[in-house]
């Protein structure tokens, strides 16, 4: 199936999508109670008026959206896609016979932000543009629709449901496999149906007979995407059974095989043409003609999740720093209207111009700091750890708020959705983009108190260099810190003795083949950060100092 493509009605050619995969929670998948594919248009003759007005006026705004010039073979699942990253739709009906179909969304403010996306976003299903606006009508009427064949909807929808649910709530391991396995059971029962009645046949409920396995291509990768990004993105879906990643025509790329057809089609409906960055890093998908994967090795190119015994092939299984920007901030359920708000450990998506026409500022505004203790040279080094930080202000009358101007809007984005709640000094930060454009520098004779501090030409920019390496090596909060530009002269004690400053070491790790890296665990999270602002740049000898970050690694 080709699916839907969407491009910027100003031509730039942005794709359908989130700015970035920042964060809500896999309730905001696609779900129940849709409606079964209709030609009936008898039953529908009402709605079906729509078409036939043109609306001069300004449109009413209604919870049933309206989709028109819809290709022949269209089915309810592309419609529905259409309506996945705003909320959940309640209803479909398509009217084959006049290429038009209705979307109810479950409230009128996600038609809104439906409608009014694709007002500046022109869309394709099948390779034919199509046009979304607000229907004349208040709900989808489906009396008269063949009752039996709204049982079979009913039935595959409630899979789809169940397996895009599956992995809900914090703890991932909540019974996935019941939860697969009455998805299965939904769909089974729907397919008993299907040779009940006339016309209808398994591909209906199977999506065309797609397999497992989904091939993803990341255009425009200004910011490396890894395996266990893919993972908590696509994971969200249904149960993944392997991802094999590769580069291909100087392209990433990489194959998720599922456990089942409909959790890959789910997550091909949903993800494809979305960004995992604000304009970057956009993926495409579509089936693979592989019906399963084969892995040899567990490690940063290759998973597979049934045989967790598998080599890693990598000395200590150790992350390599080759690879790998592993960030959960930014990841695992689809975007909606509602207002972002963080979660350290799992994240969403958003969409461009859906936020705010905040959505592009470089400048952050941070709050809940503790006045006590916090200082522009402890921000710039902590947000520099996702961006090149221009200017710090803490504000002069109110010391627990400040400003952070970062390098772009990319990297403001990117630290929002690491720190934002995160503890800093016994005080959970509050990030959130803010209205203005950049940080100004105090007048002359202006009273700051040193509150304002200008880094643009720091020599501890970690991203200034283009391709730099530090790209591949973002990851979010951790007690295991990454230490680097160690002297060979320092020894372990030297390290640990540093690092107990700020905390209780737990665990330490030079690497095997290169003595001047090492990873560091200190006793929680909390204590890792103050180690990491403190430890940062510090001092050891030779003119060298050390260079500290956050690690996904385990010692």
């Amino acid at each position: 199936m080709e699916g839907i493509t969407t491009t910027d009605m100003n031509g730039s050619g942005t794709k359908r999508g989130s700015d970035e995969l920042l964060n809500q929670t896999s309730s905001d998948c696609v779900t129940t109670n849709v409606i079964p594919p209709s030609n009936h248009s008898d039953c529908v003759s009402s709605i079906a008026n729509d078409a036939k007005k043109v609306k001069r006026d300004k449109p009413v705004v209604s919870k049933v959206v309206h989709i028109r010039n819809l290709d022949d073979s269209t089915t309810e699942a592309d419609v529905i896609g259409l309506g996945m990253p705003f909320a959940k739709p309640t209803k479909v009906l398509i009217l084959k016979g006049k290429r038009q179909a209705f979307l109810e969304m479950p409230d009128e403010n996600s038609a809104a932000t439906m409608v009014n996306y694709y007002t500046h976003v022109s869309v394709t299903i099948r390779g034919r543009p199509v046009y979304v606006q607000y229907s004349n009508h208040k709900e989808v009427t489906t009396d008269k629709i063949n009752a039996q064949q709204t049982v079979i909807a009913q039935a595959a929808i409630a899979a789809v449901n169940a397996v895009l649910n599956s992995n809900e709530g914090n703890d991932q391991s909540d019974a996935p496999i019941d939860k697969n396995a009455a998805a299965q059971a939904a769909l089974q029962a729907a397919q008993s149906l299907l040779p009940t009645f006339p016309g209808a046949t398994a591909k209906a409920v199977e999506g065309g007979g797609e397999n497992t396995v989904l091939r993803v291509i990341v255009d425009n990768m200004l910011y490396p995407v890894t395996l266990d990004i893919l993972h908590q993105i696509f994971s969200k879906f249904g149960q993944i059974l392997r991802i094999v990643t590769f580069t291909k025509n100087t392209q990433f790329q990489a194959l998720i095989q599922f456990q089942d057809k409909i959790a890959a089609q789910a997550a091909r409906y949903s993800l494809d043409g979305q960004n995992v960055y604000n304009g970057c890093c956009t993926l495409r998908i579509d089936y693979s003609k592989m019906t399963t994967l084969q892995v040899k090795y567990n490690n940063d190119k290759s998973r597979d999740y049934t045989k967790m015994d598998l080599p890693s092939g990598e000395t200590m299984g150790m992350p390599s720093h080759d690879h790998a920007m592993y960030v959960p901030g930014l990841l695992p359920s689809f975007p909606h209207h509602h207002h972002h708000h963080h979660n350290p450990v799992l994240g969403g998506m958003r969409f461009p111009n859906m936020h705010s026409a905040n959505s592009g500022s470089s400048v952050l505004l941070v709050s809940n700091l503790n006045p006590d203790r916090v200082t522009p040279d402890a921000l710039f080094t902590l947000f520099g750890v996702y961006g090149d930080v221009h200017r710090v202000k803490i504000l002069y009358e109110k010391r627990d708020s400040a400003l952070i101007q970062l390098a772009d809007s990319n990297q403001s984005h990117l630290a929002m959705s690491h720190l934002n709640s995160l503890k800093l000094y016994d005080k959970p930060m509050r990030v959130a983009l803010s209205k203005h454009q950049q940080v100004s520098l105090p007048k002359e004779g202006q009273q700051d108190a040193g509150l304002t501090k200008d880094f643009t030409n720091s020599p501890l920019h970690r991203f200034k260099k283009p391709g730099s390496k530090n790209y591949q090596n973002i990851y979010p909060p951790n007690q295991v810190l990454h230490l680097s530009n160690i002297p060979a002269s320092v020894t372990e004690d030297e390290l640990k003795t540093a690092f107990n400053q700020h905390g209780t070491v737990c665990g330490f790790k030079f690497f095997p083949k290169d003595r001047k890296m090492a990873l560091i665990q200190l006793n929680n999270l909390e204590e890792s950060v103050e180690a990491l602002v403190a430890m940062h740049n510090y001092p050891l000898g030779d003119n060298q100092h050390l260079r500290v970050s956050f690690s996904k690694a385990n010692i």
